[in-house]
């Protein structure tokens, strides 16, 4: 059965201490934002910056682009409170950072229960680690539980790089296996997967060139530092014409009255089985969804 698709192909960090960027929520062409209480804020400022955040998911845009908030580790002195404030604000999503095993996923669901949070309420985590990637399958599991709320995975490539030393090359080659990796794991676990951001805004090309290679992997889309680079995101991630041309003919065949019930069908000299239907009747939606 075709599933509600919810497109996340360009997903903007946003401080939410910067106001002026906050401002213009409403018309920016990104599917989501998040807002961001961690990296973004000095810890001075945590606890100010939390308190206007239930204003911010009030005046959420016409468009009703996703409003999900990055939270800081609940371990630390903020996090507990952070996800509070997210949950009561309704935000449809919060971003854990500093996730290590399923453990903190389990806990903040648990907290999201324990506060009456609406199903709607769901939780995504930054892979950002090493522990985090060797921990991968366990969390990606999650996934198959609607009760943990668990959708997304974002990668923490910035972080990554740092934790581990490897050579950040403009190819990615040395990031390229734990990409991988996490694309795997995120299909295993019914999960969406957005790659990390593209430090270098001005890069237009340099930028548009990752954005076609995530997609190429797999990646349902990126993050993204700044609003210059949505176009790019939303075009690279979109269904190739010629794959959604494709698409359709595969859902009209298998609609065909001869071949009601069948496992494999013969397409333009090719056997089509019905796995492929799934991922055709999958793109309509994404197709659907983002009115393409």
């Amino acid at each position: 059965m075709m599933q509600t698709y919810r497109p996340r192909r360009s997903v903007l960090y946003i401080p939410a201490s910067n106001d002026r960027a906050l401002a213009k929520i409403a018309t920016l062409a990104c599917d989501a934002v998040i807002i961001d209480l961690e990296d973004a804020v000095p810890p001075a400022d945590k606890v100010a910056v939390r308190e206007k955040l239930a204003g911010i998911l009030t005046e959420r845009p016409n468009r009703r682009c996703e409003m999900i908030v990055r939270v800081n580790a609940l371990g630390s002195e903020w996090g507990i409170d952070d996800v509070l404030a997210a949950a009561k604000g309704e935000a449809d999503g919060i971003l854990l950072s500093k996730v290590v095993t399923p453990r903190e996923v389990l806990e903040a669901g648990d907290l999201l229960d324990d506060n009456f949070a609406p199903d709607t309420v769901k939780l995504w985590a930054m892979v950002e680690t090493p522990k985090a990637l060797l921990n991968i399958g366990a969390l990606a599991e999650l996934g198959r539980d609607p009760a943990s709320r668990f959708t997304c995975f974002v990668a923490g490539t910035n972080d990554l790089v740092k934790e581990t030393g490897v050579l950040a090359t403009p190819d990615r080659r040395y990031l390229m296996p734990w990409l991988m990796q996490l694309v795997l794991a995120a299909r295993a676990g019914g999960l969406d997967v957005l790659d990390g951001v593209f430090n270098d805004f001005r890069d237009a090309d340099g930028f548009a060139r990752e954005c076609v290679e995530a997609a190429a992997m797999g990646f349902d889309g990126k993050s993204l530092i700044h609003p210059a680079q949505i176009e790019a995101a939303n075009r690279a991630f979109a269904p190739a014409p010629e794959a959604l041309a494709q698409a359709r003919a595969v859902k009209a065949a298998f609609a065909l009255p001869e071949n009601a019930g069948k496992g494999v069908i013969a397409l333009d000299g090719k056997m089509v089985e019905r796995l492929h239907l799934a991922q055709a009747e999958k793109l309509l939606a994404k197709a659907a969804a983002i009115g393409a």
